[in-house]
């Protein structure tokens, strides 16, 4: 029943959710329902008055079940209610949504702090590895990997490559990556199972890191 009160909901009234909050509301730990009205409040605006008649006609839900939904968003201290008095001198609710905005906001800088601290990794690896420091221009180079979605994982692997190679140089590295991503070689996983197949069809007994990718041409 209350599925399609949210149907009709959504079908009367156009509500903007940021694809942010779409993706990552089950790190709220709220129900659905709660998080429809919690995206209700944020469209309405922070410090909106608390309308009980005008809330029921938006969302077509029962004044028992928005109250509940706000008991549990006050619990959860993601919204709360301040009380102001008009011109008239009358007390009145607002909703304040000043918790949530702090939730969120910290929420994102911490997933932009790990991810910066993953990056930081991986090119602490390479430098340990060539044992220098990266040019401005490497840097660059190593960024375009991330961004066009290569793991840390599968770069770590063809650094291993190239340093058994002894070869210290990203161009290489780069080579090997372009040719691993035509073979579809997404993953260490990927990486052993084409070292297994190439020595197989070749009958030839190599270490591991004595495969030469870049004259593979199978």
């Amino acid at each position: 029943m209350k599925n399609k009160k949210i149907i009709d909901m959504v079908q009367a009234k156009n509500m903007v959710i940021p694809l942010y909050l779409y993706k990552h509301y089950p790190k709220l730990n709220i129900e659905l329902n709660d998080f429809i009205f919690l995206m209700y409040l944020y469209n309405e605006g922070n410090r909106t008055l608390f309308d009980p008649n005008r809330i029921e006609k938006d969302l077509g839900w029962d004044l028992k079940d928005i109250m509940t939904s706000i008991g549990k968003l006050v619990d959860q201290k993601l919204i709360d209610l301040e009380v102001r008095k008009n011109d008239k001198n009358i007390s009145e609710e607002f909703f304040v949504l000043d918790n949530f905005y702090q939730k969120i906001s910290l929420q994102f800088m911490e997933e932009v702090n790990n991810e910066e601290d993953s990056n930081d990794e991986i090119f602490k690896v390479i430098e340990k590895e060539f044992a220098r420091t990266l040019s401005p221009i490497e840097y660059e180079i190593v960024k375009a990997w991330l961004e066009s979605g290569i793991s840390e994982e599968l770069i770590k692997e063809a650094l291993k490559e190239a340093t058994f190679n002894g070869v210290s140089n990203l161009r290489y590295i780069d080579k090997i990556l372009y040719e691993w991503g035509k073979k579809g070689i997404k993953n260490k996983e990927d990486v052993e199972k084409q070292r297994v197949n190439y020595k197989e069809k070749k009958d030839e007994k190599l270490e591991v890191f004595e495969y030469n990718w870049l004259e593979d041409d199978e």
